[in-house]
Formats: C-alpha cells, sequence, structure tokens
C-alpha cells in the first residue's frame, strides 16, 4: 500500500478450493451490527511487546529489517515488508518471496546486484527467505532489485510470484527507467532470477499495481489498482490464442515481438440489470451481486494518460484502494480497503471483501465493514484490510492496515471476524498473510520497522461461536 493513499495518512495520522466460504458479511450492512466470532480464543498479550496471540499459538521472528543478513555478503534485510508468496520445498520447509516496498529513501534498501536489478535508480524489489519445515530462518537473498514500491503480488499456478509496483513514476533525474510495471520471480533459487526477474511484464499494464489474483485453467490475471483522482480500477488480462501458463512463459512473451501489447488488457464494468454501477461503494450489504463486462483499455502503457483516466465513469466501475487479491473457490477475491465521500467514493465503508467469478461473469460483495468509531480502542472495530489470503483452515485472513490497534483479522466461513494477532509494537500495518503449503505455519510481516513473523499453533477450523 502506497503511504500517501493510506488510510492512516489520510484520516489523521494455499490456494484454497473447495473452503466452502460463504461470507454472509461480517456486518449486515454498512451501518448493522458486528458479528464477532470466538475464532482461536482471546488474545495473550505478548510479554517481548511485539505480536499479541490466540492460547497456544507462538511465533518466530524470521527475518528484521537491519539486522538479519542476506546471504554472500549482500547487507543487512531491507526494510518496509509488505506481501509475501510461499512455496514448498520437496526436501520440506518453504521459500517466501518478500515483497519490499521501497519508493524513496527508506534504509535498508534492496541492494542492486547483477543480473536481477532492473533499474539502479529504483531501492526496492524482493528477498527470497528459505526457511525449515516449522517457519525457522535458513537464509535470505535478493530476488529482484532496482524495481519501485513493490507492494503486493500474487502467486501463479506454476509457483512463482508476481510482484507489482504500485507506482506510475517516469524516468526522472533519480529512476533510469519508467516503473508501474510487474515482474516475476522464481522462489528456486537466486540463480533462476538472473537476468529472469528483471524483465518487466509490460502486457500487464502500467500503473499503480496493488495485487493479482491467477486463473489455473486460463492463466487469466486478474489486477487490482491502489490509486486515487480518479479511483482505480480492476482489471483482467486475457493471454493470447495459444498461451500456455508456465515457468518462464510470461516472461517469453514479454520479450517477444510485440510482447508489450500480448492479450488483452481490461476494465470491469459492474452492471445490476440495465443500469451500469459506477462505484463498489454503492454495495452496501453483503451479498450484492453485480454482472460484469469488460471495457478494453486504449494504452496499457500510458504514455501519456495515465490508464485509470482512458476510461470515462460511464464506462468502467471505480473504487477506492483496491488492495489485495488472492485465487480460490474458482474465482478472484480482493479488497477495497476503504471508502470515504471525501475522496470522491459514494458511500462510506472500512473495508470490502469482493468475489470475482468467471464462470457466471459475476462479481460479490462478501463482506463488508462499517465505518470504525473509535480506532484507537481494541473492541473488535476493525478497518482497512489490505493483504489477504485464504486459509486451509476455513476462512480468510486480511491484513489490517488501518488508524489505531492493527490486527491480523480471521473471517470465518460463514462470515464472522476474530482477532489473528495483534501488532503489540506500534501502530504499523500487518501485511504479507500467507500459510506454508502444509498450513502449519502462517507467515506475515510488520512493516515497519520490519519484522517477517512465522506463526504456529493449534490451527483447525476457528470456531464461529458467538464471543
Amino acid at each position: 500500500m502506497n503511504p500517501s493513499l493510506s488510510r492512516r495518512g489520510l484520516l489523521g495520522g494455499a490456494t484454497a478450493g473447495g473452503l466452502g466460504i460463504a461470507l454472509s458479511g461480517s456486518v449486515e450492512a454498512v451501518a448493522g451490527p458486528r458479528r464477532p466470532a470466538v475464532g482461536y480464543g482471546e488474545l495473550v498479550a505478548d510479554p517481548r511487546g511485539l505480536l499479541a496471540l490466540p492460547p497456544g499459538f507462538s511465533y518466530e521472528i524470521v527475518a528484521q529489517a537491519g539486522v538479519t543478513q542476506l546471504a554472500n555478503g549482500e547487507g543487512p534485510t531491507p526494510t518496509d515488508q509488505d506481501a509475501n508468496g510461499v512455496f514448498g520445498r520437496a526436501s520440506g520447509g518453504a521459500a517466501i518471496v518478500c515483497n519490499h516496498e521501497i519508493g524513496g529513501s527508506e534504509s535498508p534498501g534492496v541492494p542492486p546486484l547483477p543480473g536481477l536489478t532492473y533499474d539502479p535508480g529504483a531501492r526496492g524489489g524482493t528477498t527470497t527467505i528459505e526457511v525449515d519445515p516449522r517457519g525457522r530462518r535458513l537464509s535470505e537473498y535478493v530476488s529482484v532489485a532496482g524495481t519501485h514500491n513493490n507492494c503486493a503480488g500474487g502467486e501463479t499456478p506454476w509457483n512463482t510470484w508476481l510482484t507489482c509496483e504500485e507506482t506510475e513514476a517516469r524516468r526522472s533525474a533519480t529512476l533510469q527507467k519508467d516503473h508501474g510495471y510487474v515482474f516475476e520471480v522464481d522462489p528456486s533459487s537466486q540463480l533462476a532470477n538472473v537476468n529472469k526477474a528483471a524483465v518487466p511484464l509490460r502486457f500487464l499494464g502500467r500503473y499503480a499495481h496493488e495485487a493479482v489474483a491467477v486463473d489455473p485453467a486460463t492463466s487469466t490475471i486478474c489486477e487490482t489498482e491502489d490509486a486515487g483522482n480518479p479511483n482505480g480500477l480492476y482489471y483482467r488480462w486475457t493471454p493470447p490464442q495459444g498461451f500456455r501458463g508456465g515457468l518462464g512463459a510470461l516472461r517469453k512473451l514479454a520479450e517477444s515481438p510485440g510482447g508489450d501489447t500480448a492479450g488483452t488488457l481490461e476494465a470491469m464494468s459492474c452492471w445490476q440489470g440495465d443500469r451500469h454501477v459506477p462505484d463498489l461503494s454503492l454495495a452496501t450489504r453483503a451479498g450484492t451481486r453485480y454482472q460484469v463486462r469488460w471495457v478494453e483499455v486504449p494504452d496499457r502503457d500510458a504514455r501519456t494518460v495515465s490508464v485509470r483516466k482512458q476510461l470515462t465513469d460511464q464506462q468502467v466501475t471505480r473504487s477506492r484502494k483496491l488492495e489485495g487479491a488472492w485465487w480460490g473457490d474458482g474465482g478472484a477475491y480482493f479488497v477495497a480497503s476503504f471508502a470515504r465521500r471525501s475522496d470522491g467514493s459514494a458511500n462510506e465503508h472500512d473495508g470490502q471483501v469482493w468475489f470475482y467469478d468467471p464462470r457466471s461473469r459475476t462479481v460479490t460483495l462478501r463482506t463488508i465493514f462499517s465505518v470504525n468509531p473509535d480506532p484507537e480502542v481494541d473492541a473488535e472495530n476493525y478497518d482497512g484490510p489490505d493483504n489477504m489470503t485464504l486459509s486451509p483452515h476455513g476462512g480468510l485472513i486480511l491484513a489490517e492496515d488501518g488508524n489505531g490497534v492493527q490486527h491480523l483479522v480471521g473471517v470465518t466461513d460463514q462470515g464472522k471476524t476474530f482477532p489473528m494477532a495483534r501488532n503489540d509494537l506500534n501502530g504499523s500495518e500487518f501485511a504479507g498473510p500467507a500459510f506454508s503449503p502444509d498450513g502449519t505455519v502462517l507467515f506475515a510481516n510488520i512493516q515497519s520497522p520490519g519484522y517477517v513473523l512465522a506463526i504456529t499453533g493449534p490451527w483447525g477450523r476457528p470456531s464461529n461461536a458467538a464471543r
């Protein structure tokens, strides 16, 4: 998430299939009552002052910005950890590809290593962390560098990570290249990314990318945009005829003749009967469903006009703060973090979770949070969902990026919310929730001062019983 567009700044201050998620909403309507669940139990304050967890759960620090060290003398772990992709190893354990949302002078930055660097003038990128089956750190190395403001991304069906630049920054006195692209990172080794990961996938568009979700059946890629003035769009990239997704296939397409405009990039347009829906915040009840049409983007590289400004409000459906995305249950989940009338939204809320179903060509509001009346009070009044993941134990895990107390928020398969973790250190956002392939470890980040954490405990389906 771009700090300049965050709710905090504006307002003061395991893929899953068949999980049966039928979210009826954490509230009945925007102004309706909340429906808290027991989940895994009341959070227990951390004696170390870092992470409160339910009884029986514990955590390990996997990486810490400026403290843990990268392999091969590359320097300290970079700062501003954001979204994660987690990939299994045949020998056990996992590889975590971790975004570093560095868009300026934040330090430490990602070191610009030969063969892994897109733009020597940019300081963001990804590191890959090797962990054992219990989530304990083994090593960490740079997997792509020279990118700008790497916020979220998404896992592919062929076990790579798509890291997204949340920016529209052009070449400048500092930056040597244009930015706002998606890059593909191979979690298998550092060598596997040399002269490969730093290739921008221009056909996915140049804009303030947040996250992506990839259809394993068709390799279609759904994309969120975190932007304002005007608010962002939800996109779909359809591969060219004959394209088959797989390791290296996107890069080869990008480098082929005409690769910059390969496939079709379109923006979502929602309809309710014959009525066009210009703004997702118009939906105030969970269960609201819209038909989806798609409008082709004229100039996906935004050579003169930002992509979202090329299409009118009569053509497309906008949303404030389109954030996390995840593929599961045959479709793409995605998050709108918050909306205010002051930012051009039709209604106000503190978070929506949507589900796009490509088979029925519909988008459905699965859960919605009313405006948080007092974010400084820890009273299950959650706000500002950002990154997200589907839980192999049922439901969702949302990373809060709002005001006041910050949580990892669980949403049960009945649509009830519960606290999964609380930041006891500071008011920094959570980011990057993602489970190990066997479901025993939940990895998550506290962006500032920069922690990657591994959470373990008595997992199981969280209780829907009322708190």
